[in-house]
């Protein structure tokens, strides 16, 4: 019986760790705040031993494994990370590990420009890689940034996938291109189009769907569109013809809001998809502004229930909500 036991907790501490390794390699290729790491359980494996092999481990899975080194983030995160590391090593008083001190190495005094890599992990492993701004506005834009909403539709879609195969789909807003990529690889749509209205947004954009090889991993054929909601004409809209019609944290602007609100109008009207909005609520008074609007526009909506599997990385201290729209 004692042998037994010492076996289940020889097999729960495994896989405890293989958790934990998980859960650093996907906040540090997202770049994701350190507070959110799980620091707690390196502690305790530091305490009780005087190895740095849970550090090594940590090591190989983030700045030394072959995705930061195809998609590095940015020199200034891998800094922190890297001293943090070492901080808590030093401070447990254990090993000393070298290849923490040389990865340190090699990005101090390194340039840090004005753009870095983030990646964001399938369920299965597969990273979706995007090149983003390091600023959260940029060139007079929010839109080369993953916000966390888009994160969250993404998660919704990895949930709901049925709503997205086989069918056109149309993103209004689709920014760097998490949301749609993920849908691309995962949901198995016939078409897929990325829509944004400003130029820099769109080369990004375009940059991070052929990054991802879209054409080379999926069925679906990829299109990157200019789409302006104040100048998008009928003809473009029918020429879509999207059965399913999604965009996330457009709605954060009064200025915008008026014209997103009529191209959607304008696109319920002409075939009747279902659309779907997701928004991260910062601002209450501007949300509620969005469904009177709506309402105006004589656009019905409902709130998407139920809670989704968490996958990727993001606060979900900000409460989200998907709107589901009609006529």
């Amino acid at each position: 019986m004692e042998q037994s036991e010492r076996s289940r907790a020889s097999d729960s501490r495994r896989a405890d760790r293989k958790d934990v390794l998980r859960d650093f390699q996907v906040s540090f290729f997202a770049m994701s705040r350190l507070v959110s790491f799980p620091w707690s359980f390196l502690e305790k494996d530091l305490e009780g031993n005087t190895s740095s092999a849970l550090l090594s481990d940590i090591l190989q899975q983030t700045c030394r494994h072959s995705l930061c080194r195809k998609f590095p983030p940015s020199v200034r995160y891998r800094k922190l990370f890297l001293s943090e590391l070492i901080r808590r090593q030093e401070a447990a008083g254990c090993d000393p590990l070298d290849a923490l001190y040389d990865s340190l190495a090699e990005v101090v005094g390194a340039g840090d420009p004005t753009e870095c890599f983030k990646s964001y992990l399938l369920p299965g492993g597969e990273p979706v890689s995007l090149l983003e701004s390091v600023s959260l506005i940029s060139e007079g834009t929010t839109g080369l940034v993953t916000w966390d909403a888009a994160l969250h539709l993404a998660e919704w879609a990895l949930d709901h996938r049925h709503t997205f195969t086989g069918r056109t789909v149309l993103e209004l807003g689709s920014g760097s291109g998490l949301t749609g990529i993920v849908i691309c690889r995962s949901c198995g749509p016939r078409r897929y189009v990325f829509s944004d209205g400003h130029p820099r947004v769109l080369q990004a954009l375009r940059d991070n769907v052929r990054r991802n090889g879209l054409s080379e991993r999926s069925s679906a054929e990829v299109i990157v569109e200019e789409m302006d909601w104040t100048t998008a004409t009928e003809d473009q809209i029918g020429r879509i013809g999207a059965d399913v019609v999604i965009a996330a944290d457009v709605v954060y602007d009064p200025a915008v809001v008026e014209g997103l609100v009529e191209v959607l109008s304008r696109i319920l009207r002409s075939s009747s998809p279902e659309v779907f909005v997701c928004s991260a609520i910062r601002n209450p008074e501007t949300y509620a502004g969005f469904k009177r609007l709506l309402e105006a526009a004589g656009v019905a909506h409902q709130v998407v229930s139920g809670a989704v599997s968490p996958v990727f990385p993001y606060s979900r201290d900000v409460r989200m909500e998907t709107l589901k729209l009609f006529t």
